[in-house]
């Protein structure tokens, strides 16, 4: 079965921005479908508000190769509900309730505000480095 992912905004940049990186394996990880990472309309305009900052230095057309490099694989949910466990940092709620409108296995974060939650909700919430183990286990 394949698992249903919320990758917060952070990983996804990260995955995306640094071919070299530590969490570039994501991108093979979608793309070969061993997961579908579920996005919501909130989450796609701050993808694509973040790969915008002028540290990255990106041009438009960059930016959009990036994001053609994920949104293909992802599949939209609109929250029609909200997670009944709440972030101390209110930038982050959209994500749980996308975790939990979507039905999502875990959500993978770096985000203290988020990790803080793990074992509270319905879903895991993990770290890239979990997650990858997890990933591996169950190859």
């Amino acid at each position: 079965m394949t698992l249903r992912v919320v990758f917060d905004t952070s990983t996804v940049i990260s995955a995306l921005a640094f071919p070299n990186g530590q969490i570039s394996w994501l991108r093979r990880h979608w793309r070969h479908g061993e997961c579908i990472p579920l996005l919501s309309n909130f989450g796609a305009s701050e993808l694509s508000r973040v790969l915008n900052y002028p540290k990255f230095r990106l041009s438009t057309n960059q930016q959009r190769e990036l994001l053609d490099d994920y949104l293909p694989y992802c599949e939209v949910v609109e929250p029609t509900e909200n997670c009944p466990v709440n972030c101390r940092d209110p930038k982050d709620q959209p994500f749980l309730d996308l975790a939990q409108a979507g039905r999502a296995a875990v959500m993978v974060s770096s985000d203290k505000d988020l990790l803080v939650l793990a074992r509270t909700t319905a879903f895991q919430i993990e770290t890239p480095e979990v997650y990858r183990r997890r990933f591996s286990g169950r190859r």
